[in-house]
């Protein structure tokens, strides 16, 4: 059970063969890694089924190794179009995760030096084409730790501004608080060769590319995204969990945040997100012992809202129209600014 989706393994992997799982898809949602939130949102697991399988289908086609096997629908296994009703589980192959271990001096990656293939890659791959305000980025920038340099930039770009060419960036998986790593300290830790992690740039490039111009087809804008990777037994890169959702990337449309965003700039107005930020940077490991608060409910307004942004992404990206009744993203747009 995770804090989004949760994992049936009808097989399990081995060294050598992937094993065989399906996703449920739930109406819960995370921020800022907490977990289980307080409320549910309506049909927006199914909407990011129907979002993660419609990106998968299309970047198959594409060459893209992925570990997508279809939806379910009574009983069968099906592709996208097959589908008379939309969905929330969806099959796939399983890797092996295996886990760093954690000592006093922090997480060892020692494990994966012996490790052939048939695994989950222990990171998140971040592409970002904007700095928007609260971008993770722009924030380690302003504090100083990471220069302009390193990732290619004389100067900050205004928020919004996509850039000339994406920004990568990597951050951990497996760890109990997501860390920052620079490609050299991916590759120092001795799992990936240097033309292994060329091979990642080029993914997250290519998978960039494509949900950017996916998204500008119905009027979205792809400002930044996410990516996870493992190596199949011949370490042959296949693309895992889900991609190209409202979970996964930072969508906007006409200006306004179309993704998971809308949940996070209610809950930065709150004294629980002041403490979590508090208890992150107080105590990394074990932070959420010291929250003493709990997330608030979101106004049923917002959730309403919310449910149907993701169906409406979900319905305008596959062309179908899963769910009546949902207004256009434009009537969306303008009650969200109503509401705010």
């Amino acid at each position: 059970m995770g804090s989004v989706k949760d994992l049936f393994v009808l097989s399990s992997p081995t060294d050598e063969e992937p094993g065989r799982g399906k996703f449920v898809f739930s109406d819960r949602y995370s921020v800022f890694d907490w977990g289980e939130m307080p409320d549910t949102i309506p049909l927006k697991g199914t909407s990011l089924c129907l979002i993660g399988a419609h990106f998968f289908e299309k970047l198959e086609k594409l060459g893209v190794l992925t570990h997508y096997l279809g939806l379910e629908e009574g009983g069968e296994v099906k592709r996208l179009a097959e589908l008379r009703e939309p969905v929330n589980v969806m099959h796939i192959r399983l890797v092996r995760v295996i886990l760093p271990s954690l000592g006093e001096t922090g997480y060892d990656y020692g494990v994966y030096r012996y490790v052939r293939g048939n695994f989950l890659i222990p990171f998140e791959f971040i592409y970002r084409n904007t700095l928007p305000e609260n971008s993770s980025l722009r924030k380690r920038i302003t504090e100083g730790k990471v220069t302009l340099q390193e990732f290619g930039l004389s100067e900050l770009p205004p928020p919004g501004e996509f850039l000339k060419e994406p920004i990568l960036d990597v951050s951990t998986k497996l760890e109990e608080q997501d860390r920052y790593l620079s490609f050299s300290e991916v590759e120092s830790l001795g799992m990936l060769s240097s033309g292994e992690i060329r091979k990642i740039r080029e993914m997250v490039l290519f998978v960039n590319r494509f949900i950017t111009k996916e998204a500008r087809r119905i009027g979205v804008e792809n400002e930044d995204g996410k990516i996870e990777l493992a190596l199949d037994r011949n370490r042959n890169l296949m693309l895992v969990d889900v991609v190209g959702t409202p979970d996964e990337c930072r969508f906007t449309f006409r200006g306004m945040p179309m993704s998971k965003e809308i949940l996070r700039s209610f809950y930065r107005k709150t004294s629980w997100y002041e403490e979590v930020q508090r208890a992150k940077a107080e105590h990394p490991i074990g932070w959420k012992a010291y929250v003493t608060s709990r997330p608030p409910s979101l106004p049923p307004e917002l959730v309403q809202l919310t449910s149907w942004m993701y169906q409406r992404l979900a319905m305008d990206l596959t062309q179908r129209e899963w769910f009546p009744g949902v207004p256009s993203l434009e009537e969306i747009v303008d009650k969200f600014l109503q509401l705010v």
